[in-house]
């Protein structure tokens, strides 16, 4: 339960961006009602004292949705002052209607946990009355909305299933989800057109929501994949973010700074374009992804059916092998077998290695063969993609409209949980940038709290959060700047990040004295409401 306590000695970061100054903040229920010196009181203190006290932080594009199910205090995040988890990158937890729910049941049995709800909010309700750590928000998935009609089909929607797709939308949208998440990589994704997305556009636009997207290609044809974002904004008039901002591949490094210009371009002409990172140079996805989307159609266990066939699985390696703009060939861009770091899934003896090492002791000529046969073995292994460079990760923190993410779940650093593979951004992408990327000199602290709390509130439509202000909610942050580091790696990513020293959600206190309480103040947060 919330109590009236006084924040004290504190310097103050409010989240906009301002210079930080010392200030008391004194919290009573689960709102702000003092900011500026709180006289000496019998009312509870938290020490602030060397520490800076900031708005808690906003991850922008959280997989948590499953392990918050499995342990609800989102530690991995909580460690790193991440107060609101945000959902949908192209698959939410609801809508689930028509063809969808015998996906939701299979992705159930799959993960152990529930995905057949049939809103968005009876998730985030149910969460929010079992006890949660961080407030929760979601995105309608742009996959439930088609698997609803085409399960996993490639194919075009009709005319009528557009109508009422867009109709689930509109009434999702109506309940408070924050907008329309896509993830265009991935099937079925991936089987949307512009014009499908437009349309899903136009609804969000009569509401004030945000499309966003992890664009259909993050390398050979990413200035043509933020054009297709561009103008689906431009003709809908929706506002739009960039999934996690990235040039992947070596030779497309150079394309990180056309690619902002062409934002900063879009965003000239009055359009609302904003964008988020994870400050790594490795992505992570499933090892299926690095397959063309025209062999997923029929859903993954289609695939590993038909991977069986030889000529099938010629055809699959000799497209990986094309370079090309079709479709976003995650192979090629991590520069072949060497790039794939395996982080693991159900068969474990492969985990840590990289594809050319298992390739090698598997007496594989092709690593391709290699790749094939873990994807027919293992649906569920996770790889590491390095792709990227740090000097674009730097380049893309200097544009104000950047806000950061983890893409990943919030987990716990113990058995069972700590079994499971992950990206060492789990534990690290807020501490990164608060800590080394701040003393080091690429941002400002102030304005890296910004990226993290006002920043994404705003474009996100979340009311009286991401600041500190008198009447704002609650969520805070206080940590020691000069001590906050990530210490999650590649080999070893179950590491708590350091230097978070108290962390309040809702004026729980979840997070004391650089250790979990297990007090859980969150709750479901809605576009829009207070």
């Amino acid at each position: 339960m919330s109590s009236d306590f006084v924040v004290r000695g504190g310097l103050l970061a409010d989240g906009t961006g301002a210079p930080l100054r010392r200030a008391d903040v004194l919290v009573r229920g689960d709102r702000i009602v003092s900011v500026g010196e709180v006289p000496d009181s019998d009312v509870a203190e938290l020490d602030a004292e060397g520490a800076v006290v900031a708005p808690g932080f906003v991850n922008v594009l959280s997989q948590a949705y499953e392990s918050l199910q499995r342990d609800p205090r989102g530690l991995s995040d909580l460690y790193q002052g991440v107060t609101t988890e945000v959902f949908g990158e192209g698959y939410s937890l609801g809508p689930v209607e028509g063809r969808m729910r015998a996906i939701a049941k299979d992705y159930a049995e799959q993960t152990h946990v529930r995905h057949e709800w049939p809103r968005i909010n009876d998730y985030l309700n149910h969460m929010a009355t079992s006890g949660v750590g961080p407030n929760l928000a979601s995105f309608v998935g742009a996959d439930n909305l088609r698997m609803a009609f085409a399960g996993q089909e490639d194919r075009p929607l009709t005319a009528g299933e557009l109508t009422a797709a867009c109709g689930l939308l509109d009434e999702e949208l109506a309940n408070g989800a924050l907008g329309l998440g896509s993830a265009l990589i991935y099937a079925p994704g991936m089987y949307a057109s512009t014009e499908e997305l437009t349309a899903f556009a136009e609804v969000l636009a009569r509401h004030d929501a945000l499309y966003i997207s992890h664009i259909r290609n993050e390398s050979d044809a990413l200035l043509e994949s933020l054009d297709e974002l561009i103008t689906i904004a431009e003709r809908s008039g929706a506002r739009a973010e960039v999934y996690h901002l990235k040039a992947a591949g070596r030779d497309n490094w150079p394309s990180m700074a056309p690619a902002i210009a062409r934002i900063e371009e879009a965003r000239a002409r009055g359009l609302a374009i904003t964008a988020d990172i994870y400050p790594y140079e490795a992505g992570a996805t499933g090892l299926d992804a690095c397959i063309p989307p025209r062999f997923h159609d029929g859903g993954p266990d289609a695939l590993r059916g038909k991977l069986m066939c030889e000529d099938f699985r010629t055809a699959v390696k000799d497209a990986i092998r094309a370079p090309g703009t079709d479709w976003d060939n995650c192979y090629l861009s991590a520069g072949g077998a060497d790039g794939i770091l395996l982080l693991g899934g159900d068969t474990s003896e492969w985990n840590g290695m990289t594809l050319a090492q298992v390739a090698t002791r598997h007496g594989d000529a092709d690593p391709l063969d290699t790749l094939v046969d873990i994807v027919v073995a293992d649906s569920r292994m996770i790889i590491a993609l390095f792709e990227m460079t740090e000097d674009n990760v730097r380049l893309a923190l200097q544009s104000p409209w950047v806000s950061v993410c983890s893409d990943s779940e919030a987990w716990t650093a113990a058995p069972p949980y700590s079994d499971s593979p992950t990206h060492p951004r789990a534990y690290g992408s807020f501490a990164r940038v608060l800590g080394p990327y701040v003393r080091e000199g690429v941002l400002h602290l102030e304005d890296a709290v910004r990226r993290m709390t006002s920043l994404p509130a705003r474009t996100l439509r979340l009311a009286d959060r991401g600041v500190i202000r008198e009447g704002a909610f609650a969520d805070l942050a206080i940590f020691e700047p000069d001590k906050v580091r990530d210490l999650a790696t590649y080999s070893d990513p179950h590491r708590y990040a350091e230097g978070m020293r108290h962390v309040v959600v809702n004026g729980v206190v979840a997070f004391r004295e650089g250790g979990p309480t297990d007090d859980l103040g969150g709750r479901a947060l809605r576009r829009g409401s207070k």
